[in-house]
């Protein structure tokens, strides 16, 4: 699908990302054992900025999934729920700070500004941490976490992965960018 300006889908297109989204939270009953989908469809279906957004996700093959219910807020939590950091979200540095500070080889771009335009926060690492409670992502990949703001002051910026049965937090210069890490994204709808 085409990135619009626009943040608002065709109705073709929101039927076509509320197939996909129920299909994906059939087949991982796993991660929302209690939920229903019909009572998640109610709430996406007068969200459309949120349906961009969930959109988005799913465009930059993040796979989003609901992960848990806030019952106090009265909200569904999705995360990206891709095997591996998203494809369409790799090769990013950390911020535009970041990107800015590189005089060569530069990334297209910076996953801060890429969670902002896509309408959605960047996984904590203690969200981080529950997704890998659910199953086991980013075997081969790396994914960028929200950093405190004393570490990215002083130039660097926090990433996790999973190796060797474990997860594991890193640090690295917030400019560094790999082909194998991008980052992963939550919305609240």
């Amino acid at each position: 699908m085409a990135q619009s300006n626009k943040k608002e889908l065709s109705q073709e297109q929101r039927e076509t990302l509320l197939n996909a989204l129920k299909a994906r939270f059939e087949k991982n009953m796993h991660r929302h054992e209690e939920l229903q989908w019909e009572k998640v469809q109610a709430k996406l279906e007068g969200s459309y900025e949120k349906l961009w957004s969930l959109n988005e996700m799913e465009r930059t093959e993040g796979e989003p999934d609901v992960v848990h219910y806030d019952g106090e807020k009265d909200e569904y939590i999705f995360y990206d729920c891709s095997k591996e950091s998203p494809k369409g979200r790799r090769s990013v540095c950390f911020d535009r700070k970041a990107l800015e500070s590189r005089k060569k080889h530069k990334p297209e771009n910076n996953a801060i500004d890429m969670a902002a335009d896509m309408g959605i926060e960047m996984l904590t690492e203690k969200q981080y941490r529950a997704l890998q409670e659910l199953e086991e992502f980013d075997k081969k990949t790396s994914t960028w976490v929200a950093t405190p703001a004393d570490i990215r002051e002083l130039g660097g910026a926090l990433f996790c992965d999973r190796r060797f049965g474990h997860v594991f937090l890193y640090h690295n210069g917030a400019e560094s960018y790999y082909g194998s890490r991008g980052f992963r994204g939550s919305l609240r709808i």
